[in-house]
């Protein structure tokens, strides 16, 4: 499968018509068409639904869709890479994370690499360990921060020294919210959102003491924010970590901790065996010195 037919199929599939997916891609609609019949005919499936108005994809359509722009970033990541200039300090670094309030330390560090090499391009990608450890094994990100429980065991890493406390997050109005500790007993009977993670929930289980299933789980969540719009809405109590929401001044949400306490660490990872850029082993080197630095301080 040739790289630019996957550049043409997603012509299409943004354009969602082929006379658009052709005039954006500068080639005449019957070419635009051969090839698409092609590609289906190579992979015995149908990619499109050819509607009136407009394309859509298939489901197969929409699995090729999304490797194929995972391999169109891969490769034009790589050229980046390549091309550096030997006389400047320039590039980009991918940098996957949960959300966590350890990424404060790592933007101090993307900061200082700013200041020192502004050529230096810094992309974040917000996620959970599941998402950000599959763009490492693709080579779509460069480094990941695992928020434990985490399974780094085909990683390098770097254990960063911070930790997250788990509480609930909840309306300031709740009946709670005037209690210092949540402990089970609180937790057995309000509705509550949780991390869609396995990981997550049997942490939780082990605190528990019980089975996670015994809880009132009306819903899961993978960003944090999403679940506080929900709670701020009345829709229940969100298990998740300290820091991530504002639950100062004016908002309507307070955060209080479980008990017994439950701190999780933080990782900070890339893949073994890795050559990195020198963009990213700067990067790296320079993290390196900041967690030295705090050693010292503490």
């Amino acid at each position: 499968m040739e790289f630019r037919i996957l550049q043409y199929f997603l012509a299409i599939a943004r354009e969602e018509t082929i006379l658009g997916a052709a005039e954006q891609l500068h080639i005449t609609q019957p070419t635009l068409s051969r090839q698409m019949k092609e590609l289906e005919e190579h992979l015995g499936k149908q990619l499109f639904i050819r509607g009136n108005r407009k394309i859509s994809l298939t489901e197969e359509g929409i699995l090729l869709r999304q490797r194929a722009e995972e391999i169109i970033n891969l490769v034009e990541k790589t050229e980046s890479e390549i091309m550096l200039s030997d006389n400047v300090l320039s590039g980009d670094i991918y940098i996957g994370s949960g959300e966590t309030e350890g990424m404060r330390l790592i933007a101090k560090v993307i900061n200082r690499c700013h200041e020192l090499y502004p050529h230096i391009k810094f992309h974040v990608y917000s996620g959970n360990a599941q998402d950000v450890s599959d763009k490492l094994d693709k080579g779509l990100l460069d480094f990941g921060i695992f928020i434990e429980p985490a399974d780094v065991s085909k990683y390098d890493f770097i254990k960063l020294p911070i930790k997250d406390t788990w509480g609930v997050l909840m309306l300031k109005s709740s009946p709670l919210a005037n209690k210092k500790k949540i402990n089970v007993d609180d937790l057995l009977n309000i509705p509550l959102l949780c991390s869609n993670q396995n990981l997550v929930r049997n942490e939780l289980s082990g605190w528990l003491n019980i089975d996670f299933n015994h809880l009132n789980i009306i819903g899961s969540y993978n960003l944090i924010y999403n679940a506080s719009l929900m709670v701020e809405e009345g829709t229940g109590y969100a298990l998740g970590l300290d820091r991530l929401i504002n639950t100062s001044g004016n908002s309507h949400l307070t955060f209080v901790p479980l008990e017994p306490k439950i701190e999780v660490g933080l990782t900070f990872v890339w893949k073994k065996y890795q050559v990195l850029n020198k963009p990213s082993a700067f990067f790296l080197e320079q993290l390196k010195r900041e967690l030295d630095n705090i050693k010292d301080e503490s």
